[in-house]
């Protein structure tokens, strides 16, 4: 009887599967339909609308189709940093456009040198004399920054303006993984190599704060300055200084003191803010009411394409974690990088290669399995020119060592030159539980590594000797690389951390710039005009099938999500993201390979987590809770 119950479950799972499938084949059917239909041409004018709701990122990670139709997908909702450059640049030019609209309310953040790259874009618009306006119920500190570019900012009458500055704590599992028995068998090299503290102490080393201190300083000073010069008038300094006082001059308003200081220019809800924008693009009665032309920014992206004259050079995008094999967009796999760049290397096309790096590392043989390829580029001729964007380190840094140039952002997170592993074991958990362990070993390697009783001494000694080789190896390619000394490296390696400002200043990049400026430079390298040049991006398109389903499902995912945008709402979510983003990279380093180059330090000022980090926090949590 039980038998026929289980098949009988059986068979209703899979009749609702299909009829979920069906359901949305039809459904993503039909709104591809729509989206053809003859009245999807642009506007004649109006304005461009962009909905930063979710992250900004350099390479959005691919909708996960199993987890989505078991709705189990935990999807933040990404916009591609190149695309919003490349629709704010064409906004800039046409006469079509009459303002910007940044709609910044849901927005997680991003990288600090990605919030660079996106404000330079918003100063290009106001300089070709088109007005840009922001509107949030919010703004946290990312926000704040996009927001400051702006020609006018609005704030929601009940919303605030909440800065914070980078820092904070995170969580340290020393103390509970020994009431869970769970011993953490670290081998590392680098005395600032802080990503597997947290398994082995339950508070922040000197080394690490120290160097956690000067990161997050320079990166902060970075964000303070760009601010100030978008915003002069703004009384930002007093207002981080003394947020209490300065609410309280305000009637204890938080919008009311915003405007006071300086930080925003309007307060107005959504129906005053579409009458605004109304008045300089035209109203439409058709939309809601107040409403106005609007120009949507993704068939604004496609109507806008990247451009594909001249001579191509290509761009290898690296972003994400490193790890071995095959991996789909926003995960850097080694195998799916190194393959995409031989095949078109085989197609003798480009004439020379930019590497867009950001990456806070991972896989060690991933990442060289990357490098070897980069290699072959270097063999036949090309010139090689390294674009660092918002993470750089560790495993992201030795990917770039064959460059002949390497080109950061002031805010870049870099460095990290250092190696670790990590191998947990349950000799204690076990004895919780009254299970014993036993066995016989016909070599001192039998059976290694003993995640039962602990590894072996001979074990160890092998490892960390292994460990220790691949950092003399990362030394020497960094030596190579930047011509300086094995000596010299070694002095400003040892896992620590850098800002762009300060890795020029030590040589671990040449100059600033951005991804157009690294092609420009490969361009000169390989003895071209850079005028005649176009950036070939290699990378694998998405099939119709994985269009459609992004398209159709991800705008729904990112609201389902739950992106809360009152004032306390954005100031709270902060750290519940950090902790999602810090116990979902504890649970890819206890799993992951166990020796990495990888920068951990580096994550917590990457902006919002990633789909990857949510799951991997989420059924950790679930395990923990069991």
């Amino acid at each position: 009887m039980k038998l026929v119950r289980g098949l009988w479950a059986l068979l209703v799972g899979i009749k609702d599967a299909l009829v979920l499938i069906a359901m949305l084949l039809f459904f993503g059917t039909l709104a591809f339909a729509l989206s053809m239909k003859p009245n999807s041409a642009l506007p004649s004018s109006g304005a461009l609308v962009i909905d930063l709701a979710g992250s900004l990122v350099e390479q959005p990670a691919e909708t996960d189709t199993l987890s989505l139709l078991s709705g189990g997908n935990s999807l933040v909702r990404e916009t591609r940093l190149r695309d919003v450059e490349r629709a704010l640049a064409a906004a800039s030019r046409s006469s079509n456009v009459k303002a910007v609209v940044l709609d910044l309310d849901g927005f997680l953040g991003a990288e600090p040198a990605t919030l660079a790259a996106a404000a330079a874009a918003i100063d290009k618009v106001r300089a070709g004399g088109k007005p840009v306006f922001a509107y949030a119920t919010a703004y946290a500190d990312d926000g704040y920054r996009l927001a400051a570019h702006a020609t006018e900012i609005w704030l929601d009458p009940l919303g605030a303006v909440a800065i914070a500055g980078p820092g904070g704590s995170q969580p340290y599992y020393k103390g509970l993984m020994d009431k869970l028995g769970i011993t953490a068998k670290i081998y590392r090299v680098g005395t600032y190599k802080a990503a597997v503290e947290p398994f082995m102490r339950n508070d922040q080393s000197p080394e690490a704060r120290e160097a956690s201190q000067a990161l997050y300083g320079a990166i902060w000073a970075e964000w303070q300055a760009d601010v100030r010069k978008a915003r002069p008038k703004a009384r930002i300094a007093d207002y981080i200084a003394r947020p209490t006082a300065l609410i309280g001059a305000s009637g204890g308003r938080m919008s009311q003191a915003a405007v006071d200081n300086g930080l925003v220019d309007k307060l107005g809800d959504r129906n005053a803010f579409r009458s605004r924008i109304a008045a300089i693009a035209g109203e439409d009665a058709g939309n809601l009411p107040n409403g106005f032309k609007t120009i949507e920014f993704d068939r604004w992206a496609s109507a806008n394409p990247e451009k594909s004259n001249g001579t191509p050079i290509g761009v290898l995008t690296i972003a994400g974690e490193i790890v071995d094999g095959y991996a789909p967009p926003g995960t850097a796999g080694g195998t799916t990088i190194a393959e995409l760049l031989e095949e078109e290397l085989a197609r003798k096309c480009i004439k020379a290669l930019v590497l867009r790096v950001d990456s806070p590392g991972g896989s060690v043989t991933g990442a060289d399995r990357i490098r070897s390829a980069v290699l072959e580029a270097k063999a036949m001729g090309l010139p090689v020119v390294v674009s660092m964007g918002g993470l750089a380190a560790s495993g992201g840094y030795w990917i770039s060592t064959p460059a002949d140039r390497i080109i950061a952002d002031r805010s870049t997170i870099t460095g990290s030159i250092g190696v670790f592993g990590i191998i947990p074991t349950f000799q204690g958990s076990l004895e919780k539980l009254g299970i014993g362990a036993d066995g016989i070993k016909t070599t001192p390697l039998s059976g290694e590594p003993d995640v039962l009783r602990g590894t072996s001494p001979q074990f160890d000694a092998m490892v960390q000797g292994s460990i220790e080789d691949i950092y003399g190896r990362f030394i020497g390619l960094v030596a190579q690389s930047r011509k300086m000394t094995p000596e010299r490296v070694n002095e400003i390696a040892q896992g620590r951390v850098w800002s762009g400002v300060a890795a020029r200043q030590i040589g671990l990049v040449d100059s600033f710039g951005n991804v157009d400026d690294a092609v420009a430079a490969a361009a000169k390298l390989a003895k071209l005009d850079p005028a005649n040049v176009h950036p070939l991006y290699i990378e694998e398109p998405l099939s119709p099938w994985r269009q459609l389903l992004r398209d159709f499902a991800a705008p729904e995912e990112s609201r389902e999500a739950g992106v809360a945008t009152d004032p306390w709402a954005v100031i709270l979510g902060r750290p519940e993201r950090q902790m999602l983003q810090a116990v979902g990279t504890a649970k890819s380093l206890l799993t992951g390979p166990s020796v990495q180059v990888r920068c951990l330090e580096c994550q917590s000022l990457s902006g919002a987590p990633r789909a990857k980090d949510i799951s991997e926090a989420r059924s950790l949590l679930a395990w923990l809770l069991r």
